[in-house]
């Protein structure tokens, strides 16, 4: 356990000052090439950069006369945002050297250089956001992809844990709980709302930097705590709200701390609600049940099927459960549906609840080395690949199906059939029926 539990904090150290792998993962791009006259001009050639950068990088292999032709759209109504009349072209946009006069011209009626910019911004944030699934490309700029990694690493800068509680970083357990105790008290007596709401802030607060597990990792980098457990029973359970570049250390430190618990023999996963993030967590994760270098799951990337493998090798600790159960809801998505999908194919427990959310895309960002503002920089952020389900169907906009259905109305009784641990099919039920808090 100890080898597997070293491998894992590797992960995490390298995951801790980067995008994961294939969610918001950085990917250089080539500056679109001077292919026409037109892109002379430095707002032309950025708005074709993103054009290039789609056609090579976007999930779906578009043709040229495609993607040309939403570009025109993307034109006009970038134009009529700006209320300025969109301009008529005399030639059909089937082409790149076609695009790019139609940008040219739609460029030509800013006043200003900022209004130039201004539209040029405005054509590619249209496009991208138009490209199917809608909404889930766009144009980022530096300082909004800071925002997106913090939100990757579960960081929250603008919170302060130990603050909350009037701690220097580091405090002892001790510390914290003298604090806690002291402010709670403080708080109860005032009995506002206000007072409540700073109660649950510092509860929070204690319970995360009194538990050696989440403390450490917050005293790392500032994350917060993703899994939680709990024993009903001979059940280990765990909830995982959302992925995070730490969460594998979790889930793993999470297990080898129930290795002292005697008679457990089954195990329940939470994944009602989950987020999902890191997309690498599935790889490491599914290592851990598989072994390391297995086949995992397959991405779709126009029109190629490119097998994504497992990054950790088995952990010793999960053999003594010999069932496992997912829970999913129809707030299950991205990550956690990929790793439910997996479950199902490769038949490592059973996944019960409703579907999941149908979000089966994978961002990453792609840097635009155009610059058209010498105090700022833009990412465009574009859906490169689709995760599949266990039946190779895309996840997007399907989700992934539960081999229990709680909305068929035998559930109960075809839960019971399935589980074999004495006990499980009740405290599922009961999970299931009553969510812990």
């Amino acid at each position: 356990m100890r080898k597997v539990l070293a491998t894992v904090v590797i992960i995490i150290i390298l995951a801790g000052g980067s995008f994961a792998a294939y969610r918001f993962a950085t990917n250089r791009s080539l500056a679109a090439e001077t292919k026409t006259p037109e892109e002379k001009d430095v707002y032309v050639h950025f708005v074709m950069e993103g054009f290039d950068t789609i056609k090579k990088e976007y999930w779906n292999a578009l043709t040229e006369s495609d993607l040309a032709g939403h570009f025109d759209l993307s034109i006009k109504r970038a134009l009529e945002n700006a209320g300025i009349e969109p301009v008529v072209t005399a030639e059909p946009v089937m082409n790149r050297d076609a695009a790019a006069r139609s940008v040219a011209a739609a460029l030509a009626t800013a006043t200003s250089t900022e209004g130039r910019k201004a539209l040029s911004l405005g054509i590619l944030n249209v496009a991208l956001y138009n490209l199917q699934p809608i909404g889930r490309n766009g144009l980022l700029s530096q300082t909004q992809e800071s925002a997106f990694r913090e939100g990757v690493a579960n960081v929250d800068e603008s919170k302060d844990l130990y603050h909350d509680l009037g701690l220097e970083k580091g405090a002892s357990d001790e510390d914290v709980r003298v604090a806690y105790e002291k402010k709670s008290a403080e708080l109860k007596k005032e009995g506002t709302a206000e007072a409540k709401a700073e109660l649950e802030k510092i509860a929070y607060a204690s319970d995360v930097l009194t538990d050696p597990v989440t403390k450490d990792i917050y005293n790392a980098g500032k994350i917060e705590p993703t899994a939680q457990t709990d024993i009903f029973g001979t059940t280990l359970y765990i909830k995982m709200d959302r992925i995070a570049p730490t969460t594998l250390l979790e889930f793993v430190r999470r297990v080898d701390g129930a290795s002292t618990t005697p008679k457990l023999d089954s195990m329940v996963i939470d994944l009602r609600g989950n987020l999902g993030g890191a997309l690498d967590f599935a790889n490491g994760f599914l290592g851990l049940f598989l072994g390391q270098n297995q086949f995992a799951y397959d991405f779709y990337h126009q029109g190629n099927y490119e097998a994504q493998r497992t990054t950790q090798p088995k952990f010793p600790e999960l053999s003594r459960y010999k069932e496992v159960v997912l829970l999913t809801n129809n707030m299950t998505q991205s990550t956690a549906e990929v790793t439910a999908a997996a479950f199902k194919r490769f038949k490592l427990g059973t996944v019960v609840g409703t579907a999941t959310r149908g979000w089966g895309t994978v961002e990453n960002t792609f840097p635009l080395e155009t610059q058209i503002d010498p105090k700022e920089s833009y990412l465009m952020l574009l859906v490169h690949s689709i995760t599949l389900r266990d039946d190779n169907e895309p996840v997007e906009g399907r989700g992934v199906d539960p081999d229990v259905s709680i909305d068929d109305a035998s559930w109960k009784a075809l839960l019971a059939n399935r589980l074999k641990t004495p006990g499980l099919a009740k405290t599922v039920q009961s999970l299931v029926l009553n969510p812990p808090k």
